[in-house]
């Protein structure tokens, strides 16, 4: 059975769990940007460059409309603004907790990006209005995936493309050692330097509870998406899902 949304301890519903979502993120803010670079041992700045990379061409249209939703930080913002031209159209950096888009906000200064106080299940943009919407690591936490993927939908434009970077959990020996440091040490590690144990304790169950690739790929069909498709970062620990809204649409 496809888990249907994030399930953080406690949320009896959607509602909940996007409250929930919101507070822990605007809870560790401040630590957020160390922990990932260290946890990460900084892969995780590879796979924003990748991801990245992977929409060049689109990127290097000066008029395309971009989205970066759920950009927390803004670092995957920031690995787009690289692939930009100069005098692009900005970047929207959208986010639903607000001290996570506040740090975001700061990096974006003097650059073509506009932070965006807004929910990813409830976009304030105009259906068929984007070229393209990247999310790293948050669509994971989303409270029900198939509204975020119609919604989604619902605001790219036909023919725009879709991208979502997200963990995965990889097989063989790789994966057995990888559980490991996700579900024991990455957790106390996080609690030591946070302060908080219910962060790092959720982030290697969400991650767990979330669709497998395959699953994932079969969803974003079902929501009305073609070309869709995942490429592994990393022996799979992450990986990029990729889709289009057809022409057609």
């Amino acid at each position: 059975m496809i888990t249907t949304g994030a399930k953080p301890i406690g949320a009896q519903d959607e509602t909940s769990a996007a409250h929930a979502v919101r507070r822990m993120f605007n809870s560790i803010a401040p630590r957020y940007d160390l922990l990932n670079h260290l946890l990460s041992a900084n892969i995780d700045r590879l796979w924003w460059r990748k991801t990245a990379r992977r929409f060049r061409d689109l990127l290097a249209n000066p008029d395309a409309a971009v989205l970066d939703i759920c950009c927390g930080t803004g670092d995957m913002t920031m690995a787009l603004l690289k692939l930009r031209p100069l005098h692009a159209r900005p970047i929207l950096a959208a986010d639903f907790a607000h001290a996570m888009l506040t740090r975001g906000a700061q990096k974006f200064q003097g650059r073509r990006a506009i932070a965006l106080e807004a929910d990813a299940l409830q976009l304030p943009l105009r259906s068929g209005s984007l070229d393209l919407i990247v999310t790293a690591f948050g669509f994971r936490n989303l409270a029900n995936y198939e509204a975020g993927l119609r919604e989604f939908h619902r605001a790219l434009k036909p023919g725009g493309q879709l991208g979502i970077l997200e963990f995965s959990e990889p097989g063989g020996l790789v994966g057995k050692a990888y559980a490991v440091y996700f579900r024991r040490v990455l957790p106390a590690i996080g609690r030591i330097i946070c302060g908080k144990d219910g962060p790092y304790n959720y982030l290697p169950a969400s991650v767990g509870s979330f669709p497998p690739p395959s699953a994932m790929l079969a969803l974003m069909q079902s929501n009305g998406y073609t070309e869709c498709a995942w490429q592994p970062y990393t022996f799979g620990i992450a990986g990029l899902y990729i889709a289009r809204k057809p022409l057609d649409e």
